[in-house]
């Protein structure tokens, strides 16, 4: 069933399509998170978070982008109110899988560059990292990053520009960018 289709009838309290909804989008939310909390733990609260928040607001939903764009975009805000709550919150790092995700990983990155490119994505700026993960992971345009993180679109253009830089001076010349 189409999505625009399930969104009509989730917002008139048909609770299978919100549970098709949530579902379709659940390895997308997921996916993004983990990336950029590096955090099971942190990760599975902020997704029960959004889901929630999605079931109690699915009547604010606007069919302008996709329902998964929506997602992250409760989450992305979710995640911010948790960092200004807790400024001394230190993530650490757990071992974890991306099997339920997207499998992107282990289909383009050996095993060594992931491992490098996770403590570069982990060493920048949550603003930038999340511009990257978005842009590079999920390929939405400038234009719904904007969206997503309330930015001017050429602000979206010069993180992801940093970010690109700096994990390509860490990939290629090890720590010090030598």
């Amino acid at each position: 069933m189409e999505e625009h289709l399930l969104v009509k009838m989730a917002k008139r309290n048909d609770k299978l399509a919100m549970e098709k909804l949530l579902h379709n989008n659940y390895s997308i939310l997921k996916g993004y998170l983990l990336k950029m909390t590096l955090n099971q733990t942190i990760t599975d609260d902020l997704t029960q978070e959004t889901m929630l928040k999605a079931i109690l607001n699915i009547e604010k939903y606007e069919h302008k982008a996709k329902f998964s764009t929506w997602l992250i975009t409760i989450a992305t805000n979710l995640y911010r109110d948790q960092l200004r709550k807790d400024k001394r919150l230190i993530y650490q790092e757990e071992q974890f899988d991306f099997k339920d995700t997207r499998n992107i990983e282990e289909d383009l990155i050996k095993k060594v560059e992931y491992e490098n490119l996770k403590k570069v994505l982990k060493e920048l700026p949550e603003e930038k990292r999340m511009i990257f993960i978005l842009k590079h992971y999920y390929d939405y345009t400038y234009q719904e990053i904007s969206e997503i993180l309330n930015c001017p679109v050429g602000t979206v253009r010069s993180r992801l520009h940093y970010c690109i830089k700096e994990i390509k001076k860490h990939m290629e010349g090890g720590e010090n960018g030598e």
